[in-house]
């Protein structure tokens, strides 16, 4: 059964787009392309298969099994998640997670630490009350108290987790959503089992949040586009070459909600209780791993492109923000992220 996450709303378009058939025996390496659709989005998974690795329905197996790990431990649209479980708990009752949970939940609170909460895994009552959660999408913005309520249950600070025994205690009326990194988490376990089996050219990505190693069987780096910022339309920004590297996209201008001339983007600021504003539209940042990408591209979001660039900059995080100015688009990019830019189509 598909289980739908909160998706951020920008994919990041492969070049070139082609699927392969398997490896026949005696012939030379070549790309193969396995997709599916899961946390609300689709994933494909482009590899070279390593000598003598034919199998493609137990890779296929592999990837299945790591996206059905993160889940079952962390979708808030599943009522028997153990994240959806800690939703429930009453207040001071504690709940063990797994390891990857655990792992996951300490990167995002660090995340809220650095950025003095821009970035807060305890945003999911806010995300809910905009229409942008389990609870169904609105048409219409929410009423000032029902805001107001809500950002009274959000404050990562309030997290109580015991490390040695991974005990995460419910304080009262918590609710974690860790839509904004677990995909990326789950990309970096599909890179894992794709490694396990001697594979180590490939490029994964789901719903934007990828994982690439390794060359195509021609010699060739993978080729990454980001697209335009332009609701409606399929064009390309910019390409980039992110060699062995995560690339995580966020973007604000694929889900929103118009309210009359207002629009509302699916990124909240946990600060003020209100989805960002839509003057920065795109975030693509590039890392060693795809949970630490996809976490920092939604805060970054949040941040905003002033504040969010300057935090990237001190990060020394290679990134590019698309700006909205009236009817442009501003490119910048942290000099960290421009030695990715494919200089052909710069």
């Amino acid at each position: 059964m598909a289980v739908r996450w909160c998706m951020r709303g920008l994919r990041v378009v492969l070049l070139p787009a082609i699927c392969l058939l398997a490896v026949a025996c005696g012939q030379p390496p070549q790309v193969q392309t396995l997709s599916g659709a899961s946390m609300g989005t689709t994933w494909s998974v482009q590899f070279v298969a390593a000598p003598g690795e034919d199998d493609v329905a137990a890779v296929r197996a592999d990837i299945e099994a790591a996206l059905e790990r993160v889940n079952a431990q962390m979708s808030t649209y599943r009522e028997d998640s153990h994240i959806s479980r800690f939703n429930r708990a009453a207040p001071g009752e504690s709940i063990t997670l797994p390891p990857d949970f655990t792992v996951v939940l300490l990167a995002a609170k660090e995340l809220a630490e650095q950025t003095d909460g821009a970035y807060d895994p305890t945003v999911g009552p806010l995300v809910n009350v905009w229409g942008f959660g389990p609870d169904g999408p609105r048409s219409e913005a929410p009423a000032e108290d029902a805001i107001e309520a809500a950002r009274a249950r959000v404050g990562w600070q309030q997290l109580a987790l015991d490390r040695d025994t991974r005990a995460l205690t419910q304080p009262g009326g918590v609710y974690l959503d860790l839509s904004s990194i677990a995909k990326g988490y789950a990309a970096d376990l599909i890179a894992e089992r794709l490694e396990t089996r001697g594979i180590t050219a490939y490029l994964v990505d789901i719903g934007g949040d990828m994982r690439v190693r390794g060359r195509k069987p021609d010699g060739e780096r993978w080729r990454i586009a980001i697209e335009r910022p332009v609701p409606g339309e399929r064009a390309i920004q910019s390409v980039i070459q992110p060699g062995d590297k995560a690339v995580a996209t966020s973007g604000s201008y694929r889900q929103f909600f118009r309210e009359g001339d207002r629009e509302f983007s699916h990124t909240i600021d946990p600060r003020t209780g209100y989805p960002t504003p839509q003057e920065l539209v795109s975030v693509t940042v590039l890392h060693d791993n795809a949970k630490e990408a996809d976490g920092l591209a939604t805060a970054i979001m949040a941040l905003g492109p002033e504040a969010g660039y300057a935090f990237a900059r001190e990060q020394d995080v290679a990134v590019l923000l698309l700006v909205r100015d009236d009817d442009t688009v501003e490119e910048r990019m942290t000099p960290a992220f421009a030695p990715y830019v494919d200089e052909e189509t710069d």
